[in-house]
């Protein structure tokens, strides 16, 4: 959108006239094949909507207030105006809660991992390298200190501008960069440290050349791994969890969810695509795969809900932040009480009876 029209409605109707009523109505026709497509923000195109649809209704306004209008006139300027009232109508509807939060956990400015490693962590040192292929920039390693127990950190990193997406795969790991997970999470196993991961990815790439290179075996093998780690694990959606790609680093003791995050097997385009054949529904899919944090917890997949600032993590990060770092630091006083055996039987159990809706007697 952000085409405008501006026109004086000419008097005594005439080719003038009908210049500026095909104006507005091939202005309406942008608003409302922008509106129905819906690609970018909801809430954001909803407002851009509102705008275009008073500069339409201004301008059918000084047409039909104009001298020599015919019936045909009318009637073509009623129509428009029923559109217009039927979109303001669309566009003024509460914007449906699992696609808000789908697009606040997809926001260009919500914090990625590495800005909560920052707020976080201090001696933070990168670990590079699966030790086979090469490095994977859509996961970072590391190791590092929380509150001053040493640690270690795993997360999806996403990127700010053009380059920094390309380099970072657009957060779409290869088999390589779990493989380097796994070496990392293996390393704080030897040397007892407690291990977060960050969750924020569409999913595992899903190119010609990682299958080839094992992506199906990778993250199979973590789902593995992680299920048997001894040290305590807390794995936190930060953004988007988006299928396999997420969980390969989510098996853990505790898994925490943003307010603000979405976490499921398909994005709702790719749902929508599938069940109803048509992507544009991509609103209806995520109300029903249940995506949500609150959603989530009550199914059983996640073990609790970090709030965040008013608007939602982009708008605050160090407050999202320090509102992410008491939880975690609530999280791992718990855990670092619970005797191993027991934490690991529980983490067992809890991945065992997600999606089980019905019990045997």
């Amino acid at each position: 959108m952000g085409v405008s029209f501006r026109a004086r409605a000419p008097r005594g109707g005439g080719e003038g006239f009908d210049l500026a009523l095909s104006g507005a109505e091939f202005l309406l026709v942008l608003v409302e094949t922008n509106w129905l497509g819906r690609n970018g923000n909801y809430m954001e195109m909803g407002q851009k909507a509102k705008g275009e649809l008073e500069k339409i209704e201004q301008q059918l306004a000084r047409l039909e207030a104009a001298p020599g209008n015919n019936p045909a006139t009318r009637g073509q300027l009623k129509e428009l105006m029923d559109r217009v009232e039927t979109l303001r109508t669309q566009v003024a509807s509460p914007v449906p809660k699992a696609w808000q939060k789908t697009e606040l956990a997809r926001h260009p400015q919500r914090p990625y991992t590495l800005d909560y490693v920052e707020r976080l962590f201090t001696d933070w040192s990168e670990i590079r390298g699966d030790r086979g292929f090469r490095d994977d920039p859509a996961i970072v390693c590391g190791m590092a200190r929380f509150h001053g127990e040493e640690v270690v950190v795993i997360g999806q990193q996403k990127g700010r501008d053009a380059k920094q997406r390309v380099y970072r795969n657009f957060g779409m790991p290869h088999p390589e960069g779990y493989r380097k997970a796994l070496r990392v999470m293996q390393f704080a196993e030897k040397f007892g440290r407690p291990i977060f991961t960050f969750v924020d990815t569409d999913g595992a790439y899903p190119g010609i050349d990682a299958e080839e290179r094992g992506q199906g075996e990778a993250i199979a093998h973590n789902l593995r791994e992680m299920a048997r780690l001894e040290v305590p694990t807390i794995a936190t959606i930060i953004g988007v969890g988006g299928s396999g790609g997420a969980l390969a680093i989510a098996v853990a003791d505790r898994v925490l969810m943003m307010e603000n995050s979405v976490y499921s097997v398909i994005s709702p385009e790719g749902c929508a695509s599938i069940m109803w054949r048509d992507p544009s529904k991509k609103i209806l899919a995520a109300e029903a795969m249940k995506i949500t944090a609150e959603d989530l917890r009550g199914l059983g997949c996640i073990d609790g809900i970090v709030p965040e600032p008013e608007g939602g993590a982009h708008t605050d990060h160090d407050a999202a932040a320090a509102l992410l770092d008491q939880s975690l630091q609530e999280n791992l006083v718990v855990l670092k009480k619970l005797p191993k055996a027991e934490r690991l039987e529980a983490r067992y159990q809890k991945f065992r009876n997600m999606a089980q809706f019905f019990t045997v007697a």
